[in-house]
Protein backbone atom coordinates (compact mmCIF):
# COMPACT_ATOMS: atom_id res chain seq x y z
CA UNK A 1 0.00 0.00 0.00
CA UNK A 2 1.51 3.62 -0.70
CA UNK A 3 1.49 6.49 1.76
CA UNK A 4 -0.05 9.55 0.48
CA UNK A 5 2.40 12.22 0.24
CA UNK A 6 2.93 14.67 2.56
CA UNK A 7 0.55 17.49 1.06
CA UNK A 8 -2.39 15.46 1.48
CA UNK A 9 -2.44 15.17 5.01
CA UNK A 10 -2.62 18.81 5.68
CA UNK A 11 -6.14 18.18 4.60
CA UNK A 12 -6.90 16.02 6.82
CA UNK A 13 -8.86 17.70 10.15
CA UNK A 14 -6.87 18.09 13.21
CA UNK A 15 -8.85 16.53 16.48
CA UNK A 16 -8.68 18.63 19.77
CA UNK A 17 -6.75 17.18 22.67
CA UNK A 18 -9.62 16.18 24.93
CA UNK A 19 -7.72 17.13 27.59
CA UNK A 20 -7.68 20.63 26.62
CA UNK A 21 -10.08 23.12 27.05
CA UNK A 22 -9.94 26.29 23.99
CA UNK A 23 -11.03 29.60 25.11
CA UNK A 24 -10.32 32.53 22.28
CA UNK A 25 -6.68 32.60 21.54
CA UNK A 26 -5.41 30.67 24.21
CA UNK A 27 -5.55 26.94 25.39
CA UNK A 28 -6.10 25.79 29.06
CA UNK A 29 -5.35 22.47 30.10
CA UNK A 30 -7.76 21.24 32.05
CA UNK A 31 -5.16 19.82 35.00
CA UNK A 32 -4.74 23.60 35.51
CA UNK A 33 -7.99 24.19 36.13
CA UNK A 34 -8.34 21.54 38.78
CA UNK A 35 -7.90 24.42 41.79
CA UNK A 36 -10.24 26.45 40.45
CA UNK A 37 -12.90 23.64 40.24
CA UNK A 38 -12.23 22.66 43.67
CA UNK A 39 -12.40 26.38 44.65
CA UNK A 40 -15.90 27.11 43.43
CA UNK A 41 -17.93 25.28 45.59
CA UNK A 42 -15.82 26.52 48.68
CA UNK A 43 -16.68 29.99 47.18
CA UNK A 44 -20.35 29.54 47.14
CA UNK A 45 -20.61 27.83 50.55
CA UNK A 46 -19.17 31.09 51.89
CA UNK A 47 -21.77 33.48 49.82
CA UNK A 48 -24.07 31.26 51.46
CA UNK A 49 -23.37 31.54 55.07
CA UNK A 50 -22.72 34.99 54.79
CA UNK A 51 -26.15 35.33 52.55
CA UNK A 52 -27.72 33.20 55.18
CA UNK A 53 -26.22 35.51 58.19
CA UNK A 54 -27.70 38.52 56.62
CA UNK A 55 -31.36 37.15 56.05
CA UNK A 56 -31.06 36.04 60.22
CA UNK A 57 -29.68 39.42 61.34
CA UNK A 58 -32.30 41.40 59.01
CA UNK A 59 -35.40 38.96 59.84
CA UNK A 60 -36.26 40.44 63.19
CA UNK A 61 -35.93 43.86 62.19
CA UNK A 62 -38.57 43.14 59.13
CA UNK A 63 -40.91 41.85 61.12
CA UNK A 64 -40.80 44.19 63.22
CA UNK A 65 -41.20 46.80 60.62
CA UNK A 66 -44.23 44.51 59.07
CA UNK A 67 -46.05 44.34 62.29
CA UNK A 68 -45.50 48.33 63.46
CA UNK A 69 -46.95 49.62 60.32
CA UNK A 70 -50.57 50.41 61.46
CA UNK A 71 -48.98 53.01 63.41
CA UNK A 72 -48.08 54.63 59.53
CA UNK A 73 -51.77 55.42 59.92
CA UNK A 74 -50.83 58.53 62.09
CA UNK A 75 -49.79 61.18 60.26
CA UNK A 76 -47.18 62.69 62.59
CA UNK A 77 -45.79 59.11 62.58
CA UNK A 78 -44.97 59.29 58.80
CA UNK A 79 -43.60 62.96 58.92
CA UNK A 80 -40.97 61.45 61.06
CA UNK A 81 -39.77 59.00 58.52
CA UNK A 82 -40.50 61.35 56.28
CA UNK A 83 -38.28 63.78 57.68
CA UNK A 84 -35.44 61.37 58.33
CA UNK A 85 -33.01 60.98 55.72
CA UNK A 86 -33.23 59.99 53.15
CA UNK A 87 -35.41 62.99 53.02
CA UNK A 88 -38.80 62.87 51.64
CA UNK A 89 -38.26 59.28 51.51
CA UNK A 90 -40.73 57.00 53.97
CA UNK A 91 -39.92 53.75 53.58
CA UNK A 92 -36.39 53.47 53.37
CA UNK A 93 -36.41 55.43 56.16
CA UNK A 94 -38.87 53.00 57.83
CA UNK A 95 -36.87 49.78 57.12
CA UNK A 96 -33.84 51.64 57.97
CA UNK A 97 -35.30 52.50 61.28
CA UNK A 98 -36.95 49.19 61.80
CA UNK A 99 -33.71 47.36 61.29
CA UNK A 100 -31.84 49.99 63.69
CA UNK A 101 -33.95 49.42 66.50
CA UNK A 102 -33.47 45.36 66.17
CA UNK A 103 -29.80 45.85 66.58
CA UNK A 104 -29.87 45.96 70.51
CA UNK A 105 -31.46 42.87 70.23
CA UNK A 106 -29.08 41.44 68.11
CA UNK A 107 -26.82 42.66 70.18
CA UNK A 108 -27.74 41.14 73.33
CA UNK A 109 -28.75 37.55 71.52
CA UNK A 110 -25.26 37.73 70.11
CA UNK A 111 -23.49 38.61 74.11
CA UNK A 112 -25.51 35.90 75.90
CA UNK A 113 -24.29 33.22 72.96
CA UNK A 114 -20.95 34.06 73.19
CA UNK A 115 -20.17 34.86 76.96
CA UNK A 116 -23.01 32.74 78.95
CA UNK A 117 -22.71 29.42 79.35
CA UNK A 118 -25.38 27.20 77.86
CA UNK A 119 -25.67 24.67 80.64
CA UNK A 120 -28.35 25.82 83.13
CA UNK A 121 -30.02 29.07 82.91
CA UNK A 122 -27.79 31.19 81.41
CA UNK A 123 -29.45 31.62 77.93
CA UNK A 124 -32.85 32.28 79.24
CA UNK A 125 -32.22 34.86 82.11
CA UNK A 126 -29.85 36.50 78.76
CA UNK A 127 -32.80 36.52 76.42
CA UNK A 128 -35.30 37.58 79.14
CA UNK A 129 -32.49 40.55 80.16
CA UNK A 130 -31.84 41.07 76.45
CA UNK A 131 -36.03 41.79 75.98
CA UNK A 132 -36.70 43.68 79.22
CA UNK A 133 -33.37 46.03 78.35
CA UNK A 134 -34.28 46.46 74.86
CA UNK A 135 -37.74 47.04 75.63
CA UNK A 136 -36.42 50.04 77.94
CA UNK A 137 -34.58 51.53 75.65
CA UNK A 138 -36.94 51.16 72.55
CA UNK A 139 -40.02 51.79 74.55
CA UNK A 140 -38.33 54.96 76.58
CA UNK A 141 -35.43 56.54 74.62
CA UNK A 142 -36.50 56.18 70.81
CA UNK A 143 -39.49 58.50 71.62
CA UNK A 144 -37.46 60.95 74.11
CA UNK A 145 -34.73 61.00 71.12
CA UNK A 146 -37.65 61.70 68.54
CA UNK A 147 -39.29 64.33 70.37
CA UNK A 148 -36.37 66.00 72.03
CA UNK A 149 -33.10 64.97 69.92
CA UNK A 150 -34.46 65.38 66.56
CA UNK A 151 -35.65 69.36 67.04
CA UNK A 152 -32.52 69.88 68.58
CA UNK A 153 -30.71 68.66 65.71
CA UNK A 154 -32.79 70.56 62.94
CA UNK A 155 -35.11 67.62 62.32
CA UNK A 156 -38.49 69.59 63.18
CA UNK A 157 -40.68 66.50 62.57
CA UNK A 158 -44.05 66.92 64.30
CA UNK A 159 -46.24 69.32 62.74
CA UNK A 160 -48.89 68.79 65.69
CA UNK A 161 -46.02 70.70 67.61
CA UNK A 162 -44.56 67.80 70.11
CA UNK A 163 -47.15 67.97 72.28
CA UNK A 164 -48.88 65.05 74.86
CA UNK A 165 -50.76 63.12 71.35
CA UNK A 166 -47.07 63.15 69.84
CA UNK A 167 -45.64 61.35 73.37
CA UNK A 168 -48.30 59.08 73.44
CA UNK A 169 -48.24 57.79 69.53
CA UNK A 170 -43.88 57.70 70.07
CA UNK A 171 -44.47 55.68 73.62
CA UNK A 172 -47.14 53.35 71.91
CA UNK A 173 -45.28 52.57 68.88
CA UNK A 174 -42.14 52.15 71.08
CA UNK A 175 -43.62 49.55 73.27
CA UNK A 176 -45.18 47.79 70.92
CA UNK A 177 -42.12 47.86 68.78
CA UNK A 178 -40.33 46.56 72.25
CA UNK A 179 -43.52 43.83 72.55
CA UNK A 180 -43.04 42.33 69.11
CA UNK A 181 -38.97 42.20 69.67
CA UNK A 182 -39.77 40.88 73.52
CA UNK A 183 -42.36 37.79 72.47
CA UNK A 184 -39.87 35.35 70.11
CA UNK A 185 -36.90 36.04 72.77
CA UNK A 186 -39.46 35.14 75.80
CA UNK A 187 -40.69 31.85 74.48
CA UNK A 188 -36.95 31.36 73.59
CA UNK A 189 -36.41 31.42 76.80
CA UNK A 190 -39.09 29.28 78.30
CA UNK A 191 -38.06 27.14 75.77
CA UNK A 192 -34.73 26.58 76.93
CA UNK A 193 -35.43 26.96 80.77
CA UNK A 194 -37.64 23.58 80.97
CA UNK A 195 -36.39 20.13 81.09
CA UNK A 196 -34.49 18.84 77.64
CA UNK A 197 -35.05 22.38 76.17
CA UNK A 198 -31.49 22.71 74.85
Amino acid sequence: MALPPLSALSAVPVRPDPHTVRSGLDAVPVGDLAPVAAAVPAVIDTAIGWLFTLVLVALPGVVAAVCWTPFLLAARFRALFVALPPADRLVPSYVGVALALSVPYLAGILLTVGLVDSAGPGWSEGFIDTALFGGIGVGAGVPALAVLGLPRLGVDWDPTGYGPGTWALLVAAGLWYALVAAVPLIALSIGLALPGGY
